[in-house]
């Protein structure tokens, strides 16, 4: 559906994505109802943003007398699809759509989307920096627009984008198990179990990541890990072209990025060119290194100048709340890793530093295996501290297995407040005190991002 003039849209979930989505239609001419299941007086605010449209709103249910009448559902990425309101609405036939799927519809330029169970924000961004640097280079006056998953819908600008423009959008799997419509250029970093609280299986949720991919056309782009085989599985249901990226050179007139003797490569076809020294990335990590080799595949494919991918390298300092440095006490660094809500993230993280660590864990369960991460955990961190609805079961897990013998000491905390407090007191000179919890955070906080800031000033008020 392109054309919304006096159509009936119903929107159910009055956070970033259904707000923005509310305001194109209304503008667009449809006739909107915004609906969510939280109180009213939980969303003042988000009633308030629209009070110069023409939006209605109905909060606190979703009774199914929202349908009548209506032409399409537009849901936000939170709102599961197995609600009744939703199959009812499947039930009366009614079209399915989302924000992401209105903007691909409706975007007038290059779209690349980004999507993966880890690295996708930090990837999305990155490659924001490259393709604003290309364009900062350049005389016209077109430019690069990020956004999408990573918390700013591209949709609020849809109509200020023009042809020669390059759109990037991070999408997750709640987004993509609705679409009927792909990227142009179309990325899938890894997959690994994730959500499955939501989606079930590991299949079901690789299912929905494939969607990225499922509706691309001969001309279009793919962009898929070698070294994850949840992403390079999916390399048979291609429809157009491939870049890759890993660690190691792709085969013999394939195209792809690889590392060797030191730096980031590019092989296309059989001609190779060295794009930059590893030594030139300021972010910890092998799966960040990962991440660089994803963004210059992708920054390749769309024609993005080499010195711009460059630049934007040396200058990207990361993603708030992902392996952040938020403080420094007495030579103890404090990182910030919230994002890290499956246990696989959390092990990555750890095997980003040397240094002694004090390990904050815990938050909410998704369902997902804990045992690599505490088996690394209880031989490389110096201290474990829990806290979170999932304490007692990490703790349960930790006493099962076989102490190794640097293993010194667990703290079950409560509270990630108390965490901060146990963790001030067992830090000395050199060590790093990681949060990088491995659960979700709505067992206490609105989300990880909220996690990551009443730990950082907590810390503050030590």
């Amino acid at each position: 559906m392109k054309k919304y003039d006096s159509k009936n849209i119903l929107i159910i979930g009055a956070a970033r994505q259904g707000l923005a989505a509310s305001r194109y239609l209304d503008k667009h001419g449809a006739r909107v109802t915004l609906t969510d299941a939280r109180p009213e007086a939980e969303l003042t605010d988000a009633k308030q943003s629209l009070a110069d449209t023409q939006v209605k709103t109905h909060f606190g249910a979703h009774p199914l007398e929202l349908l009548d009448g209506v032409d399409l559902v537009c849901v936000s990425g939170g709102v599961p699809l197995d609600i009744p309101i939703i199959r009812e609405a499947r039930k009366r036939r009614i079209k399915l759509s989302n924000d992401s799927q209105i903007f691909l519809e409706n975007c007038p330029c290059t779209v690349i989307g980004i999507t993966g169970s880890a690295g996708k924000t930090t990837t999305t961004t990155l490659l924001g920096k490259m393709a604003e640097q290309f364009f900062a280079m350049k005389t016209h006056k077109n430019r690069a627009w990020t956004g999408g998953n990573i918390g700013y819908p591209l949709i609020n600008n849809v109509d200020e984008m023009h042809e020669d423009d390059l759109a990037i959008m991070e999408l997750s799997s709640f987004q993509l198990e609705l679409m009927t419509r792909s990227p142009h250029v179309a990325a899938v970093l890894n997959i690994t179990p994730n959500h499955l609280d939501r989606h079930g299986t590991l299949g079901a949720y690789t299912a929905a990541k494939a969607r990225i991919l499922k509706f691309q056309k001969q001309a279009d782009l793919a962009i898929l890990n070698r070294d994850d085989k949840g992403s390079w599985d999916l390399r048979d249901e291609l429809h157009g072209d491939l870049i890759s990226f890993g660690y190691k050179q792709p085969g013999r007139n394939e195209h792809g990025t690889y590392v060797e003797n030191g730096n980031i490569m590019l092989q296309i076809a059989r001609e190779r060119m060295k794009m930059l020294p590893i030594e030139w990335i300021p972010l910890r990590g092998e799966h960040n290194l990962q991440n660089v080799l994803a963004a210059c595949a992708i920054a390749a494919g769309a024609t993005i100048a080499l010195p711009a991918i460059q630049t934007a390298i040396e200058e990207f300092e990361g993603v708030s709340h992902r392996l952040q440095l938020v403080a420094t006490r007495n030579d103890v660094k404090w990182y910030d890793d919230s994002i890290a809500t499956t246990p696989e993230r959390s092990l990555a993280a750890l095997k980003s530093f040397d240094e002694p660590i004090i390990l904050l864990l815990g938050g909410r369960d998704k369902n997902l295996p804990w045992e690599d991460l505490l088996a690394f955990a209880s031989q490389r961190a110096k201290h474990i501290i829990l806290f979170g609805e999932a304490s007692p079961m990490i703790a349960e897990i930790l006493g099962r297995g076989k102490k190794p013998a640097n293993y010194l000491s667990l703290s079950q905390a409560g509270t990630l407040q108390n965490a901060v407090k146990i963790a001030a007191e067992k830090a000395e000179a050199g060590d790093i005190v990681l949060l990088s919890p491995g659960g979700t955070s709505y067992d206490a906080f609105i989300d990880f991002e909220e996690r990551g800031n009443c730990y950082a000033k907590w810390i503050s008020e030590l």
